[in-house]
């Protein structure tokens, strides 16, 4: 006789091999993407608008990236969780997921403002310069401020699982510690400082794509 247990546990979805570079694909698409916005944006928040026309191919390929790049998060979520397995806390990981889709919102809500930027300046509206002034700073606050803020709470919740679990090497759990608390107390309009979150999430998922890093049952945990 068949065994249902058996078969249900042959059947059970299991993530493609890919899907575990997609924090890789993830690292690369969004730090394109960010370096070509903002080395299109210049340094003053007063500064002429004749930027815009000047840098509208960087910034048009940068939207072109971002919800690529975005997509690719989700799956890294997804890899993330998967790895987990039976180990997931149901506290911290819905601080983790939930922290992580307000990232995405705020990223979305970012680029969505810098293409409004440039369809005004497209259309020449009368009072375009003031609204790209407003839209600037509105994206630079979303994307330095409240989104990295949002980083840094994922982080800080996946560190913490993985300090739980052993999932990860504690060199590993203590970095992510590091960086989230930057990310979290430092307000700067840095490029530098929006790369620090791809650059962790591509480390994560070469970690993950080592071999030897298998996932761990309960009887795995250290008490």
């Amino acid at each position: 006789m068949v065994n249902r247990r058996d078969v249900a546990q042959s059947r059970r979805l299991r993530p493609p091999a890919a899907a575990a570079a997609a924090g890789i694909l993830f690292a690369v698409l969004f730090a394109s993407s960010l370096v070509l916005l903002r080395s299109a944006i210049p340094e003053d928040p007063f500064a002429q608008t004749i930027w815009v026309p000047q840098g509208r191919t960087r910034i048009t390929v940068a939207l072109v990236l971002a919800p690529v790049a975005c997509i690719a998060f989700l799956w890294f979520i997804g890899v993330v969780r998967d790895h987990l397995g039976d180990l997931e806390d149901r506290f911290f990981s819905t601080v983790f997921l939930s922290s992580g889709l307000l990232f995405l919102a705020m990223t979305f809500v970012s680029m969505a403002i810098a293409g409004a930027i440039l369809t005004v300046t497209e259309q020449s509206v009368a009072g375009a310069s003031v609204f790209v002034y407003f839209g600037r700073a509105l994206m630079l606050q979303i994307s330095n401020v409240w989104a990295l803020r949002m980083a840094a709470v994922f982080m800080i919740s996946l560190a913490t699982i993985w300090l739980r679990t052993g999932l990860m090497p504690r060199w590993m759990v203590t970095i992510t510690y590091l960086l989230a608390a930057v990310l979290l107390l430092v307000i700067s309009r840095s490029l530098w400082t929006t790369l620090v979150f791809p650059t962790w999430v591509c480390v994560v998922s070469i970690v993950i794509l080592t071999p030897g890093r298998r996932k761990r049952t309960d009887d795995d945990v250290p008490v």
